[in-house]
């Protein structure tokens, strides 16, 4: 038997390999509050229930209670009514999952289901489409400011449509879509609308901007997720429906088995009680003052940057970002790649996140800016300008034209799995290769490849890395 002190010892050597999850120098993925003692507290609540199970809430009513105030908290942030419910999801996709599933399944009488939602939507939409077989209408979005266009949302919604989502704000650009319009124009047909506020709604109700939830007519259910702006750990969202009637399509039971009647209220069955505890205490803790000052931190770190990002040669922020995230691009031709710059930053200690251009959307670099990131702006922006002055000295990444084209015209529903790991080891992402230090080069290849060849190449590394 390893003692315990030993396998804490070599999780601690595991862990100093990955990106800092404190600091405010990882500006993606997670989710700082600079707050001291507010790890330690959710550990401690966490080990309290990580052993009970929210498969059945009347052995655990303890789990049900937690559950029901992290609902009632998260609702009261969107404008909820008497009328609102809940329901308690590892996570923003799965919350976005099921608002899709009890639309589909709120509406049998419609044959072939569809969903309206802008190209700016959340990726977890397209693999809800995926699960559970309803057609994604993407629809084009403002190529300025990358708002969702009310209008055209209106008219792709027909017969089929059982779901118009729009975004508070979208994760790409960071901007909130015109949620009245849209909503007034789904509730004319009829049609469930569904407000993705995964990544804002516990930071816009603080920060003035026009309602986005249960206070605006024809929105039917809103997403939120506490492990993002709650500052709690991973993996707790809330999924709000204004009805019960509404929710009541995510539900699901079976008794034609001989074991005990199975009833779950989200995908999971068993359901450890660890993350709900750890989000309770951080939510009860923080509170909604400690949570506004938060929120207001972070958007004034976000509003700093994105304007010195403004005065640098070459970049542009994208849109007019109304929370805390911004994504910026080259201006005009500026004789440097947006790649080498994150690979300048990486080198800096600060991980910036590459996004490949899509539809009207540029090629750029997301920020997820939080309120530890307060108070480190010019350090940021000092070592951003830094980076593109050494991106500039090196030049763009360039792919041989001739490479470029191969890569363009392949299929990737045709391609064997030998053909990829040909050319994933052409990438420098080959089986049994470390990721390389610097991306830019595989970057610039990805970029290359048309949005299929993209995925199936990425899923092809991902099958590498997990045996």
């Amino acid at each position: 038997m390893t003692s315990a002190e030993d396998v804490l010892a070599e999780l601690r050597a595991l862990r100093a390999g990955d990106l800092p999850t404190h600091g405010a120098r990882t500006l993606a993925y997670v989710y700082d509050s600079g707050l001291s003692g507010v790890d330690e507290l959710a550990a401690g609540a966490h080990a309290l229930a990580a052993h009970a199970n929210g498969l059945d809430p009347t052995a655990f009513p303890s789990l049900l209670r937690l559950e029901n105030d992290l609902v009632a908290a998260t609702a009261d942030l969107v404008g909820a009514t008497e009328d609102t419910v809940g329901a308690v999801t590892s996570g923003g996709t799965e919350s976005c999952l099921l608002a899709v599933l009890a639309a589909r399944t709120g509406a049998p009488e419609v044959r072939e289901p569809a969903m309206v939602l802008p190209e700016t939507a959340h990726a977890a939409f397209q693999k809800a489409a995926h699960f559970f077989g309803v057609r994604a209408v993407p629809v084009p979005v403002d190529p300025v400011t990358f708002r969702a266009d009310p209008a055209a949302m209106a008219a792709a919604m027909d017969e089929h449509t059982v779901l118009v989502v729009a975004s508070a704000p979208s994760y790409a650009h960071g901007v909130v879509d015109p949620i009245a319009e849209i909503a007034a124009a789904a509730s004319a047909r009829g049609i469930r609308m569904h407000v993705d506020a995964c990544i804002g709604g516990w930071v816009l109700p603080h920060l003035g901007v026009p309602p986005f939830g249960f206070g605006v007519p024809g929105v039917t259910s809103v997403s939120v997720d506490l492990h993002k702006y709650a500052y709690c750990p991973k993996g707790v969202s809330v999924l709000l429906h204004a009805s019960a009637e509404l929710r009541r399509g995510h539900y699901f039971a079976s008794a034609d088995w001989p074991g005990y009647t199975m009833l779950n209220s989200t995908v999971q069955s068993t359901r450890s009680g660890g993350p709900l505890a750890a989000a309770w205490a951080v939510v009860r803790h923080i509170g909604p003052d400690g949570y506004r000052r938060l929120a207001l931190e972070a958007r004034a770190a976000a509003e700093e940057i994105a304007a010195g990002i403004g005065e640098i040669d070459g970049l542009r922020v994208l849109g007019s970002p109304d929370s805390t995230l911004v994504a910026f691009a080259l201006d005009g031709s500026p004789g440097f790649d947006l790649f080498t710059v994150a690979d300048e930053m990486s080198a800096r200690k600060w991980y910036v996140q590459p996004q490949f251009a899509h539809g009207v959307s540029p090629e750029n670099l997301h920020l997820t800016l939080s309120a530890a990131n307060r108070g480190h702006e010019p350090e940021f922006l000092a070592d951003l300008e830094a980076a593109v002055s050494a991106a500039r000295v090196a030049g763009p990444v360039t792919v041989d034209p001739q490479i470029a084209e191969f890569v363009a015209a392949l299929d990737p529903g045709r391609l064997t799995s030998e053909q990829f790991a040909g050319l994933l080891g052409a990438a420098g992402l080959g089986e049994g290769s470390a990721v390389p230090a610097r991306m830019a080069e595989v970057n610039t290849l990805l970029a290359a490849a048309p949005a299929r060849l993209r995925e199936r190449l990425l899923l092809e590394f991902l099958g590498q890395l997990h045996h």
